[in-house]
């Protein structure tokens, strides 16, 4: 016998009268099923909630339950003083674009100052300098061999910054440029305060430590080691204030620079920033127009010939004289050594400084 066969036996192919409940009193199906054993008990299907735009009601309820908060909801709750006028709602939106910091810190630092601007713009950087220092000393130890060498130049003085991170990634993060930019004018301010009766040119390092210990400016409120604590609180990386270096000159001397993959930005006003920054000093008997372009090619030179002193235009190319900056093949024509390029133009090299991106500490030291 087939299956079709037997499911076919199974259902009585004869009518049926249906009984009487729910249907008419001569309701016939065409066919009619096996009468199976009812259970001892009926089966209640409960039907589904109603969806969330319909309202419920219940007897101990006197009116409809909705699904719905009758208020928005916000990420942050706003305290009393804050919801009370618009204007307070305004001083956080202000707070907010200053700092850059979240909205919820910014409530918290308003609420803790009174409405006070000024006093929670300070709040919020005290708290932030805390939460930098404690992430600093976890990520303390962590290699930083990206970063950025800054160029600042004002009247007669000139300063060269290495400030490092771990990443390029985050070198070309605006927030790391202000920090080198901070780095840059901390420096000059700490050059332009010392009192030298110059006759000739003055040039000074800055390692590590004491770069730290600087003031970070006028404006600016702590060190710039609070900085460097700020700037790795915001970006979640181990940082250094690496080295610096600065340049004053009096009349009859210049000095030229260059910056390789220089990039400006208008917010970093005239700071220059790359990964190759070189200082030349040149004296000279003349002031011309075109002594900006030739320090130009100098540090150009410096950068990419890496000499290790200046020498002279007596020595003899070759040997150790490779290493020195005039007996050097010029780099922009190598058929000339570069003190040969320098001598038409009334100009004498007398100093540089080269620092590149990242160099072992051996070179960094300032000696």
């Amino acid at each position: 016998m087939s299956l079709l066969r037997a499911l076919r036996l199974c259902l009585v192919a004869r009518p049926r009268r249906c009984p009487r409940r729910g249907l008419g009193p001569s309701s016939d199906l065409p066919f009619s099923v096996m009468h199976l054993p009812l259970p001892p008990t009926p089966i209640r299907l409960h039907p589904s909630p109603p969806p969330p735009s319909l309202p419920l009601r219940g007897p101990a309820l006197e009116g409809p339950l909705l699904l719905q908060s009758p208020e928005p909801w916000h990420s942050f709750h706003a305290g009393r003083w804050l919801s009370s006028s618009a204007s307070s709602k305004e001083l956080l939106m202000k707070l907010r674009r200053k700092t850059g910091y979240a909205f919820v810190n910014c409530k918290k630092a308003l609420e803790a100052c009174g409405g006070d601007l000024k006093k929670a713009e300070s709040w919020l950087h005290k708290q932030a300098q805390k939460e930098g220092w404690s992430k600093a000393a976890k990520l303390h130890g962590r290699k930083t061999k990206e970063g950025l060498i800054g160029l600042l130049q004002e009247g007669n003085t000139t300063v060269l910054v290495e400030v490092n991170c771990e990443t390029d990634f985050v070198s070309r993060n605006l927030k790391f440029q202000q920090l080198v930019q901070q780095v840059a004018l901390g420096t000059m301010l700490h050059c332009q305060s010392l009192k030298d009766q110059l006759s000739s040119y003055s040039k000074g390092f800055l390692n590590s430590s004491e770069l730290s210990e600087l003031p970070a400016g006028p404006e600016t409120e702590g060190f710039l080691k609070d900085q460097l604590a700020l700037a790795i609180g915001k970006l979640g990386e181990n940082m250094s204030l690496k080295r610096a270096a600065w340049v004053k000159v009096p009349a009859g001397f210049f000095v030229g620079s260059y910056v390789h993959g220089a990039m400006h930005s208008p917010s970093l006003h005239n700071l220059v920033l790359g990964k190759y920054g070189a200082l030349v000093v040149c004296e000279t008997s003349e002031q011309r127009a075109d002594l900006e372009d030739l320090g130009r090619r100098l540090g150009q030179h410096v950068v990419g010939m890496a000499p290790l002193s200046v020498g002279s235009l007596d020595d003899e190319p070759g040997g150790e004289a490779e290493t020195k900056m005039l007996s050097q093949p010029y780099l922009l024509d190598p058929s000339i050594t570069l003190g040969q390029y320098v001598e038409p133009h009334g100009v004498s090299v007398v100093d540089f400084v080269r620092f590149e991106c990242g160099e072992g500490e051996e070179a960094a030291e300032a000696e």
